[in-house]
């Protein structure tokens, strides 16, 4: 008898329209994993937070047409991944959860609760392991799923940072580029991850570790020597963030006069990070500041190597006999 995997695949979200920015800030800062304050203070400062960043946040969303493009590449991603699967002896289908907008977790129970699975996989779409992100992402999904009584035995997926066909999607993707860039002086590659508070990394979360792993093992399967450095971009507010920074990294080319050419490490999708601030604002800073050459690997999205790394986790999963 066939069985029923649900696969559901994990993300942030991002605002459907630019009246949605305020509500999408809110839910960001309102995660106990983002300000970990008691309420009602959390609530307070989510709300002052939110309300005073909204006019910024609008302005970018602004440059993407009114809305984060987020929702549309993970249903691609969950699309490409269920057709690999089709071969497979199960019944996979694949769900949306975002953590900060719709589709919401709860609603995402919800419609995983009428398809009546055998197995739930859950499949944050964060290669690297993050309390921030994986973490609160996975915590929700169990709170809404015991409060919604979907008792289907649940299986995680917490992170694939140095699965082999992440790291090939990614060098095939860089390769291009780099030679691109050849063309003005031997390149400097950027490995550019979203920012964290260095407090986080203090408590242990072992997001920076996994993402040097990463960028370790890209390096470390090219066949030509390279000049790289991993940064951080993203950050918000005055604390001390991780570094350095994708703006100081790239400082530092403008006064070599090197090439370079960007990855988002972190990113497996676009969104605001790769759309507006990597391909715009420091694009702008980089040539205005005389780097010669300025060149952004495409995110993995649909690729099919990033596809086959997702199926894999998949079939890992299924093989399993842990439940949570």
């Amino acid at each position: 008898m066939s069985k029923n995997i649900a696969i559901i695949l994990m993300n942030l979200g991002g605002p459907d329209c630019l009246k949605s920015v305020r509500p999408f800030l809110f839910n960001l800062f309102y995660d106990p994993a983002i300000l970990a304050m008691p309420n009602p203070i959390r609530w307070i400062l989510a709300q002052t937070i939110s309300r005073l960043r909204t006019k910024k946040a609008q302005s970018i969303y602004e440059k993407m047409g009114g809305k984060s493009p987020l929702l549309k590449n993970s249903q691609a991603q969950a699309a490409a991944l269920e057709q690999l699967l089709s071969v497979e002896k199960y019944t996979y289908k694949t769900f949306i959860a975002m953590r900060c907008w719709h589709p919401l977790t709860a609603e995402t129970v919800a419609q995983v609760k009428t398809f009546e699975p055998d197995k739930v996989i859950l499949l944050p779409l964060y290669p690297q392991y993050s309390t921030t992100t994986t973490g609160s992402s996975l915590q929700e999904w169990h709170h809404q799923a015991k409060k919604l009584g979907l008792t289907a035995p649940t299986y995680e997926v917490k992170n694939y940072y140095d699965e082999p066909n992440f790291i090939q999607a990614h060098i095939d993707l860089l390769l291009p580029v780099y030679k691109q860039a050849e063309a003005y002086g031997t390149p400097r590659i950027l490995f550019s991850a979203h920012s964290l508070p260095q407090k986080v990394i203090d408590k242990g979360d072992p997001y920076q570790q996994q993402t040097e792993a990463s960028v370790q093992a890209i390096v470390s399967r090219l066949t030509i020597p390279v000049d790289y450095q991993l940064c951080y971009q993203s950050r918000v507010g005055p604390i001390q963030w991780l570094t350095p920074t994708t703006e100081e990294a790239l400082s530092q080319a403008a006064k070599e006069k090197v090439p370079v050419v960007v990855v988002p490490i972190s990113f497996v999708s676009d969104h605001s990070e790769t759309l507006v601030e990597l391909d715009q604002d420091y694009k702008t800073f980089a040539l205005t500041r005389g780097i010669p050459f300025y060149g952004r690997v495409p995110s993995l999205t649909c690729y099919p190597l990033f596809i086959k790394c997702l199926a894999e986790q998949v079939k890992e999963n299924i093989l399993n006999n842990s439940t949570t």
